[in-house]
């Protein structure tokens, strides 16, 4: 007899949550389905889909031992409904609710705010996968595009996952929102995704890296909150996701990581001790690490954004009413609502930076963004590590909070990265010395040219220390299929 984590496949649709007696939601499901196959064909990885990819896939949702490796085409991903195990008598973790029993159905009067939610973050996950479209084509090496295509798989469950939420507890409202999801399209001027980030174009590996590390790490964010969420399906939902995540940070971290291994093991080489000689370790065929730090720059601001606005009457709203909660809720030592307490938020007043106490029910994103900002310097940390294991003088650090902002009390602000407030006429002067230039993504781009050997890289980035499920060097990640 299966277990209660054990993955279901007798239906079209993988899953742990007894579909096929659901005979309502299975059928509005595998009406959805043609139409995600469509999306994936025409917005999914370009020129791959006859190409066995060495993928992993859920098996069950036990932690310990949840997924298998195994070559399979990618439109022929079996893409399921994965729900982490129900926890027995478990209550709202924070808000109005505290201590009532969590929800098994949507109560009626947070109806329209839940499902925005769900909506939201619905529309980031196939987002993504717009945005990586081209990059298989200029892969540093197969076990890179291997990755890559794992990322782009499970970003695609989790859009399943979050339609699954729509088809079963939102009615024709949350049908109709199912089908919009594969409407919009990253960039489009006409459709564009629901957030800023989600519109950018990811062009290099670089991008991809920094993408995976620093956006997909505020996807961790929003999924740990709505992992504290009341309604229970919704948190069993983004409690699994959250398995899936790891590896995406996983994949970014250890990206930018090699990237920057492979420079310094060039500048060592050539006994170049200077890391603003760009020219010089430029024509190495590698990427200089202020260009590197520009790259930083930009995806950690972008992802900034994605937490909306420092004060939030919405974020205090769905906090309140117990739809959505904070980063480890259940390990804050407060009262879990919030009615007195205060939370220290900057401002950009008279041209000055100013911190003030506010409600902290109004600066949830806040909390979570400041969260935020201390998981992603782990990562820094370590790729300065290996900076000064070579010897050279250079450190990353992430730009103070009001560089490069788009949305909030900073939006359009004309401050450093250091945190200095300048002229806005000497911020544009100076922009090319703190994000990425066209010269810089052109000389970037000259250096993307796809590796197709197995166990073999592109020479701008270092080989990883481990294979995926310990395979050796040479593994043949991507089986290339040759018209």
């Amino acid at each position: 007899m299966a277990g209660i984590m054990d993955v279901s496949y007798d239906t079209q649709i993988p899953n742990n949550i007894g579909l096929s007696s659901d005979r309502r939601v299975l059928k509005a499901l595998e009406k959805w389905h043609p139409g995600y196959i469509d999306w994936w064909k025409g917005s999914g990885p370009d020129g791959f889909l006859e190409d066995l990819v060495y993928l992993r896939t859920a098996v069950s949702v036990d932690p310990k031992g949840w997924a298998k490796f195994d070559y399979v085409k990618m439109p022929d991903y079996r893409w399921g409904i994965l729900l982490a195990p129900q926890v027995e008598g478990r209550i709202i973790p924070c808000g109005q609710h505290l201590g009532e029993p969590a929800w098994q159905e949507v109560p009626g009067e947070y109806r329209s705010l839940m499902r925005r939610l769900i909506v939201i973050q619905g529309d980031t996950e196939p987002a993504s996968v717009e945005q990586q479209r081209f990059l298989g084509k200029t892969a540093p090496s197969l076990y890179d595009m291997r990755n890559l295509f794992q990322v782009n798989v499970e970003e695609g469950r989790h859009l399943w996952a979050m339609v699954y939420l729509l088809q079963k507890y939102f009615g024709a409202d949350g049908r109709e929102e199912a089908n919009e999801l594969l409407k919009r399209q990253s960039g489009s001027e006409e459709k564009p995704r629901m957030l800023g980030a989600f519109n950018e174009e990811t062009p290099d590996w670089l991008s991809f890296f920094m993408f995976t590390y620093f956006t997909d790490r505020d996807g961790k964010m929003q999924l740990e909150a709505l992992a504290q969420s009341g309604f229970d399906p919704l948190s069993r939902t983004c409690r699994f996701m959250l398995t899936e995540e790891a590896h995406h940070m996983f994949v970014g971290e250890t990206g930018v990581g090699r990237t920057i291994q492979r420079t310094c093991e060039a500048m060592n080489a050539a006994g170049i001790t200077d890391p603003y000689d760009i020219d010089k370790i430029r024509a190495l065929g590698v990427i200089d690490l202020p260009t590197i730090r520009k790259k930083m720059n930009l995806h950690y601001t972008l992802s900034l954004d994605l937490f909306g606005r420092e004060v939030s009457t919405n974020a205090a709203n769905a906090f309140n009413a117990g739809i959505k909660g904070r980063y480890q809720e259940v390990k804050i030592d407060d009262d879990h609502q919030l009615q007195d307490a205060t939370y220290a938020v900057s401002e950009f007043t008279g041209g000055q930076i100013l911190v003030k106490d506010v409600p902290a029910l109004t600066a949830i994103n806040m909390r979570l963004r400041d969260d935020y900002s201390r998981d992603a310097a782990g990562g820094v940390k370590r790729w300065n590590a290996i900076i000064k294991k070579h010897g050279i003088d250079f450190a990353l650090e992430l730009p103070h909070e009001g560089f490069h902002r788009k949305i909030g009390v900073f939006e359009g602000a004309p401050i450093t990265p250091d945190g200095l407030v300048i002229t806005s006429d000497e911020w544009a002067a100076r922009r090319d010395e703190w994000l990425p230039s066209k010269a810089d993504g052109d000389f970037i781009q000259s250096l993307m040219v796809a590796v197709h050997g197995p166990g073999e890289y592109a020479g701008w980035i270092a080989p990883p220390r481990v294979g995926i499920d310990n395979k050796p060097g040479d593994y043949e990640y991507v089986k290339l299929y040759m018209a």
